[in-house]
């Protein structure tokens, strides 16, 4: 019976799903457990980011947004915009280096090494929908309503996830055969940073850099995590269908990417 591209690793996830359950509890215990406060490191990091981004770009460098934005208050502008990008760009740094990790495991078992980027998105996903909390509590006391629209973000999470986990897939095998590659990851993350509208409105970085905004898929979450909770906006088909695109291509293309490269992870590691 023919199979469509990741159907195996579907399987996988769904037989894995105790073993991802394992792993997340387990990244999420590494990182707050045993430290003073816990899990409020999800809200403080994000939080004195936003802190300091905002007095470097606001204060100091005088940025403005332009009229028509979705909001004028530009704290919760920038932090609207760092949300998704916090979450893709954790993740994938992560997942970058993380089967070394289970090099025991994947010798010496029939480990379901896909699942280990998984793992490592829905333990991120945890502080992502901490700080979420944070950036809703935010706009509700700034400008005194929620937004309606709210309710269309989760989408934007599951495409993010999608585009994320497709990714992690390539990175996470490539850095198995090829140890450079987190090294040129974080590189190439840190020009992506600049290239999305997270600090500037898109016109402005459509104007530095004309294009850059249409082929960037981080642009796409930035918008419409901007316009779900602070512009009560329902996305355009058209965005959504640009996200559905490069989230599912670049889920199936990771998928197949890893299952062809994973047979050699027990020779290498």
């Amino acid at each position: 019976m023919p199979r469509f591209p990741g159907s195996f690793f579907l399987q996988n996830l769904v037989r894995g799903r105790s073993l991802i359950y394992q792993l997340v509890r387990r990244d999420f215990e590494q990182r707050y457990v045993g430290s003073m406060v816990g899990w409020l490191w999800g809200v403080i990091h994000p939080l004195t980011l936003l802190v300091i981004y905002t007095f470097v770009f606001q204060y100091a460098f005088g940025a403005k947004l332009n009229p028509g934005e979705v909001t004028d208050n530009y704290p919760l502008f920038l932090f609207c915009g760092m949300l998704p990008w916090m979450l893709f760009s954790e993740t994938l740094q992560r997942a970058a280096t993380a089967l070394p990790e289970y090099s025991n495991l994947i010798k010496k078992s029939v480990f379901p090494s896909e699942v280990v980027a998984l793992g490592i998105f829905l333990s991120g996903l945890v502080s992502h929908l901490l700080a979420l909390a944070l950036v809703v509590v935010a706009t509700g006391v700034w400008i005194g309503e929620w937004s309606a629209t709210l309710w269309v973000v989760p989408i934007y999470m599951i495409l993010l996830g999608l585009l994320t986990l497709g990714l992690s897939w390539i990175l996470g095998a490539l850095n198995v055969y090829l140890r450079d590659t987190a090294q040129v990851l974080a590189v190439g993350l840190q020009a992506w940073f600049w290239l999305t509208p997270i600090f500037l409105p898109e016109s402005r970085l459509g104007e530095l850099l004309p294009g850059v905004v249409n082929w960037n898929p981080l642009a796409y979450f930035v918008r419409g995590y901007r316009e779900a909770i602070l512009g009560g906006r329902l996305p355009a088909l058209s965005d959504l269908a640009i996200l559905a695109a490069f989230g599912v291509g670049t889920f199936l293309l990771g998928g197949l990417f890893f299952r062809q490269t994973k047979r050699g992870f027990a020779d290498v590691l």
